[in-house]
């Protein structure tokens, strides 16, 4: 009897999947309850599609995250898994600790279904695709149509003059502010896009390599921003606010005016009437012409995964075009699918305000240097610790820009000797 019984158990495990009893782990750092409750829905179904296969799903504030992911990892606590940030992608591939995602993609069918954006943006280090964007985060102007008609306002401003006056006006009522400052983690994108639209141009750099961020015109626009704060015109605590207090911030009519990301629509439609606010383009700026900034973020496998090819088909999961369409209902992610723009999704209109900055000549989408070694440090610590200080008044504008110019300079150099080197192998 023992042996008939010994070779149905043989059998039995010999027909059991490769994955049986495989645990991964997934991070995801641009948290949010419903964007984890999402995750967890498309999550299960990879589980179900692969039994016995369980992901272990940890979830990071993002003011946070930083801190947290570096920690981990440098204590060999490293995930499978994780949601990678544009502006983290360097860091973590340029110290070859991303898996490189060429060989899958050369396979996957889906691949051809990308738009050559996305494939640009998952090849920006090293001309390699370490990450698989699942979404573009293209700013724009969101503006609480009820406090607008409060203060006698019936269109959002086109130019940066018409923002002030409108701050300005919406200032007058009674614990109103014009502009919801995000003054703390996360808050470069506002000083690029402010600084960048008064200077008239996006570029980072010179010829030479060095920072054009010392120079006058984004001086004067980060001066801008500044003097918007310090005359009253964003609440007096923004100094310190995130991603959530922001977005907090224009739904309860604290402030009636935020550059934000399409992913502001999931707390937004939850709280707001649709005929409440609207979405505009960015400002324009003394030359015509305005320059949002377009983030984008996606999935990234660690090269020191144990399960690199299940752990691709859990990115698969995630990512494939229908898991993106669901992931990006309730991230508010512009497409990475070509076919996905013409999802209902997108016809409604909330994402006309985009879709018209993607269409105007005059509105140039600014893509952050993220390329750079220490970019990661540069957007989530110094310039949070430097922006503060001189919304306080504690530096000037022009020390705030010198320290910033300083560092990328230094950067671009890292950066240009890294790539001579690997060009002389």
């Amino acid at each position: 009897m023992l042996k008939p019984l010994a070779l149905i158990l043989t059998l039995t495990l010999l027909a059991l999947p490769a994955w049986a009893g495989t645990q991964l782990r997934l991070v995801e750092v641009l948290s949010s309850p419903e964007r984890t409750e999402t995750l967890k829905e498309l999550v299960a179904g990879f589980e179900a599609a692969h039994p016995g296969t369980q992901v272990e799903v940890t979830s990071l504030a993002w003011g946070s995250a930083f801190e947290k992911l570096a920690t981990m990892v440098a204590a060999g606590d490293i995930p499978d898994v994780v949601e990678m940030p544009d502006r983290w992608l360097s860091l973590y591939a340029g110290n070859g600790q991303l898996e490189s995602l060429e060989p899958y993609l050369a396979r996957w069918p889906e691949t051809r279904g990308l738009n050559e954006r996305a494939l640009a943006v998952a090849r920006s280090v090293d001309d390699t695709a370490y990450m698989l964007p699942y979404g573009f985060y293209l700013r724009a102007l969101y503006y609480n149509k009820a406090v607008f008609r409060q203060a006698g306002l019936s269109e959002p401003p086109r130019t940066l003059d018409e923002l002030r006056a409108a701050a300005s006006k919406i200032a007058q009522l009674p614990g109103k502010s014009g502009y919801c400052l995000r003054g703390g983690p996360g808050g470069l994108n506002g000083w690029v896009m402010f600084g960048a639209s008064i200077a008239g141009g996006n570029a980072f750099f010179h010829e030479d390599g060095t920072s054009a961020l010392n120079d006058p015109g984004w001086v004067a626009g980060t001066s801008w921003l500044i003097d918007l704060y310090q005359q009253g015109l964003a609440p007096k605590d923004s100094v310190n606010w995130g991603f959530n207090e922001v977005v907090a911030g224009f739904y309860t009519g604290a402030c009636a005016m935020v550059d934000q990301d399409p992913d502001a629509l999931i707390a937004l439609k939850a709280r707001m009437k649709p005929e409440d606010f609207g979405v505009a383009p960015w400002p324009k700026g003394p030359n015509g012409k305005a320059y949002p900034t377009l983030g984008f973020a996606g999935w990234s496998i660690f090269k020191r995964s144990a399960h690199k090819d299940l752990a691709w088909d859990l990115v698969v999961a995630l990512n494939g075009p229908a898991g993106n369409i669901a992931w990006n209902k309730r991230t508010g992610a512009l497409p990475v699918y070509t076919a996905a723009a013409h999802d209902p999704l997108y016809a409604g209109p909330v994402y006309q305000g985009w879709f018209a900055e993607l269409a105007d000549p005059d509105v140039v989408p600014t893509l952050m240097p993220t390329y750079l070694p220490g970019f990661a440090y540069f957007a989530d610590s110094l310039v949070v610790r430097s922006s503060q200080q001189a919304l306080l008044g504690l530096i000037t504008p022009a020390t705030m820009n010198k320290q910033w110019a300083a560092y990328l300079t230094k950067a671009r150099r890292k950066q240009a000797e890294g790539v001579q080197a690997g060009g002389a192998k």
